[in-house]
């Protein structure tokens, strides 16, 4: 447990996602008295000063005392306040995080907003790497992606993506967070959440019409989609299609190679999707038995061979390095295996070991054995994929961040040139507003141009609880979308 004390307890949430970006997954208790780190402010002479202390170290970060809107203040405190910690926390350590004092999930925002400023790309790059203290190599994959999303990065004004979630999966794997149920055990659910999804597809569309907007890509994913029978799965994307037609993309996240056959990917094939996912995580049987998929490689490389035979062109593989008890040799053979197969895509995850997985209490709570890859052992992992992908002819197209990574590293999709995922891109990097149905799903509206605003409406993670209130998911759209005098 970590103590703080800090002058700006709106920041609190912040403060605590930089501690442990360090010191781990500990916990973090706000307190009034003394304290393990202490902060405090001081304004002065037109200048505010933010200083951290931590037994006989500190650090102080002074700039002129912020204006503008609200936000831009906001944005400009919670920074300096991340900096000085920042910068205590690295001398004290004596380490150097990949990523810097960055913690949100976007990294990209940071270079966008310097290419925004009127910089050119080097100097945005620069901006970067002074300001936040990003290495120079993740620096250089900030730029490829962005040369990667040039002209496809932003939507054309009244247009939206769509979202389609399917909660089920065949088994649960050992990482998993999602709320999402087993087959198995939630079988009794599929139907009337299909009933139920069918209604918020047609309501929901019916909004969209109502306010002149038209789908530029849908996605379907999970879960795993193709856990659910073929015919479920075609009365969605059927209905789906209909409501919401012009898709320039579609892509249905086929993932786990145990619910792949040949009469789902023919339906695939009828209703014309485009883009489908055929996901490994790895091709190491040990390793996959270990976090509870039920498939191996063999099947994995079936399922791929399958899809191409049947005249899929645009498939994408995920693989997630740091994987318990995985080397970087065994993380190799895999990635040879993915270039080897050749898919359009590949998504390049870093585990994140989240609290509500079972995995968490298998290393943290149960001592179940399993042995969790070192920060060293994930940044080879990482640094082995970027170079062998990147050398083989793929190219980093989105990068998102998330909590309890491996090595506090990043998940990256690399696509060969024009095989870029739109609806990744846009939601990732938050350009395309998206309207997300099923349980869980989170809409994300965008408004106001330059001056960006995102506003949500999420939906209820239960399956039950979503079953029996969608009418309630479609009304909080409608209030979303389309609120009185807006």
């Amino acid at each position: 447990m970590i103590t703080v004390r800090t002058a700006c307890p709106e920041f609190i949430s912040d403060i605590g996602d930089m501690l442990r970006l360090f010191l781990g997954d500990v916990q973090i208790v706000e307190t009034g008295g003394a304290a393990d780190y202490e902060h405090a402010a001081v304004e002065a002479d037109g200048r505010i000063a933010d200083r951290w202390t931590c037994g006989a170290r500190s650090r102080e970060r002074s700039q002129p005392i912020p204006a503008g809107t609200p936000v831009q203040i906001r944005r400009a405190r919670k920074r300096q306040v991340k900096m000085a910690l920042y910068e205590l926390l690295r001398e004290s350590t004596g380490m150097r995080p990949p990523w810097g004092a960055l913690t949100g999930i976007r990294p990209t925002r940071l270079l966008y907003e310097g290419l925004d400023m009127g910089l050119t790309m080097e100097e945005a790059r620069a901006r970067v790497m002074r300001e936040f203290d990003v290495s120079a190599d993740r620096a250089d994959l900030l730029c490829e992606i962005a040369d990667m999303q040039r002209g496809v990065r932003e939507p054309e004004p009244g247009s939206f993506d769509l979202y389609i979630g399917i909660p089920f999966c065949r088994t649960r794997c050992s990482y998993c967070s999602f709320s999402s149920g087993e087959i198995g055990r939630n079988g009794k659910l599929v139907a009337p959440y299909v009933e139920a999804l069918l209604r918020e597809i047609a309501g929901s569309a019916e909004l969209m019409r109502e306010a002149g907007l038209r789908v530029r890509a849908a996605y379907v994913g999970g879960g795993t989609p193709t856990a659910i029978s073929c015919g479920d799965l075609e009365r969605i994307l059927a209905a789906a299609r209909e409501e919401f037609p012009g898709a320039v993309e579609w892509t249905v996240e086929a993932g786990r190679p145990d619910t792949i056959d040949r009469e789902k990917l023919l339906m695939l094939r009828r209703m014309e999707i485009g883009r489908i996912s055929v996901n490994p995580q790895t091709f190491s049987d040990e390793t996959l038995a270990r976090v509870g998929r039920a498939h191996t490689g063999a099947d994995t490389v079936a399922a791929y061979e399958l899809a191409r035979k049947l005249g899929f062109d645009d498939v994408n593989m995920d693989l997630i390095a740091a994987l318990p008890g995985e080397t970087p040799e065994v993380f190799s053979a895999t990635l040879e295996k993915v270039v080897a197969l050749d898919p359009e895509s590949v998504t390049v995850h870093s585990l994140a070991i989240k609290r509500s997985s079972k995995l968490h209490e298998q290393l943290h709570v149960s001592g179940a054995g399993h042995t969790q890859v070192s920060a060293a052992g994930a940044a080879e992992m990482i640094a082995a994929a970027r170079a062998r992908l990147t050398a083989a002819g793929w190219r980093p197209y989105y990068l998102y961040r998330q909590k309890y990574m491996a090595g506090n590293l990043e998940n990256v999709g690399y696509a060969k040139p024009g095989r870029a995922c739109l609806y990744n891109i846009g939601n990732m990097e938050e350009t395309a507003s998206v309207l997300a149905l099923g349980a869980g799903g989170i809409s994300k509206w965008l408004f106001g141009g330059r001056d960006l605003r995102i506003e949500r409406a999420a939906n209820l993670k239960s399956i039950e609880e979503y079953v029996g209130r969608v009418d309630e998911m479609i009304e909080r759209k409608r209030r979303l979308i389309l609120p009185e005098g807006r």
